[in-house]
């Protein structure tokens, strides 16, 4: 595995993501609107070349070379 980068949630993706990841990232924060995200940060990782994006709540974005898979945080 690879370290990537951290980025703040409503800020700029890196641009070495693939789009359909920035989207699927767009979508998790779309759904996030009503909660206080101010200190919470994506971290972006690659995992045998693929990216792999975490957010501080445990939401997990997996690029598998044409789709994107959104893993939600489990409630507790």
């Amino acid at each position: 595995m690879q370290l990537g980068t951290r980025w703040a949630v409503g800020a700029e993706a890196p641009s070495k993501l693939p789009q359909v990841v920035v989207d699927a990232v767009a979508g998790v924060e779309a759904e996030l609107l009503d909660v206080d995200t101010s200190q919470w940060r994506w971290t972006l990782t690659w995992l045998e070349g693929n990216p792999v994006v975490e957010l501080d709540d445990g939401t997990v974005i997996r690029y598998t070379g044409g789709e994107a898979f959104v893993i939600s945080a489990t409630a507790e």
